[in-house]
């Protein structure tokens, strides 16, 4: 009886774990915030007219598209996880999970994910995601370990999710889905070096230089936010010069801004790691607080 308890026991772990190491490895909460703005996209372009059962497919196969990402670069990069303190515990490092394993998980995720978004959408949509991984995967993932600029070419593939939601409703990449990247893709300056700020001696170990500058954590790489931080700013309220957006949700919009852009100030005063953080985490708050106004300042 003892024996049977503990080998019961030892296969509940043995789930448990396997589930988290897929978690791990699908990056799942990051993933989650990269779907959450391709349902943006898609409910911003659909209105109060959306279609629920949309709206699950879209997050299914957009989830499995992200998921497909996030395991190919631990799968380039399973060498140089080993080497950083923040990703030893990651399962192809520590090879709780083989590199076949991992390769085949990738590919079920990313081709199904790729399928579901072009059959239950259209084609322009299955397009974007398969460019989406691809550039992720095989583009930003090795050019980490070359430039610094690697970081611009990963905020392209980045702010593809809310356009490829919108797509998925109008089939068409307009003025609006640029609109929808490129607030995205500016967001992810600030959002990224502030990462990479506080994580920048664990990066050097593993050879990653993601910081602007060569310098690295002086006032020459967060002056960058700053830049950035302005041009989003006004980027974001360009919607409401165009009436895709009406005066209550441009107000929450522009305060997230200059709230967003006071944060990248004060770490460029002060050059330091409390600073970098609290952008870091004012970087995930602005995101969803940004898309959600301009949603519901639309309805």
């Amino acid at each position: 009886m003892v024996k049977a308890e503990t080998i019961k026991l030892s296969a509940t772990q043995l789930i448990r774990q396997k589930i988290s190491d897929y978690s791990m490895l699908a990056k799942f909460r990051l993933s989650f915030l990269v779907v959450f703005s391709a349902v943006i996209g898609y409910l911003f372009a659909e209105g109060s007219l959306y279609n629920l059962t949309h709206v699950f497919v879209l997050a299914i196969g957009g989830m499995l598209v992200t998921s497909a990402s996030n395991a190919i670069n631990q799968i380039i990069e399973r060498d140089i996880d080993k080497l950083m303190t923040r990703t030893q515990a990651r399962p192809l490092p520590t090879e709780r999970m083989n590199i076949l394993e991992a390769i085949m998980a990738a590919g079920v995720m990313g081709i199904s994910g790729i399928i579901i978004l072009t059959y239950f959408f259209n084609p322009t949509a299955g397009v974007l995601s398969a460019i989406s991984l691809l550039s992720y995967a095989f583009v930003y993932t090795p050019l980490k370990r070359v430039t610094s600029f690697a970081v611009f070419v990963g905020a392209i593939p980045g702010a593809l999710p809310p356009m490829i939601g919108y797509v998925c409703a109008t089939g068409t990449i307009d003025f609006v889905a640029l609109i929808l990247f490129s607030t995205q893709f500016l967001w992810q300056f600030p959002h990224f070096w502030s990462i990479a700020w506080l994580q920048y001696d664990d990066y050097k170990k593993a050879g990653i230089m993601l910081l602007p500058s060569v310098s690295g954590k002086t006032r020459a790489s967060a002056i960058q936010n700053v830049i950035y931080c302005t041009m989003l700013l006004v980027v974001s309220m360009i919607p409401y010069f165009f009436n895709m957006v009406g005066t209550i949700g441009n107000t929450f919009i522009a305060a997230a801004g200059i709230i967003f852009l006071w944060m990248a100030w004060q770490h460029y005063r002060k050059c330091d790691d409390k600073t970098a953080r609290v952008l870091m985490f004012g970087s995930f708050l602005y995101l969803p607080v940004m898309q959600l106004a301009l949603l519901f300042g639309k309805i």
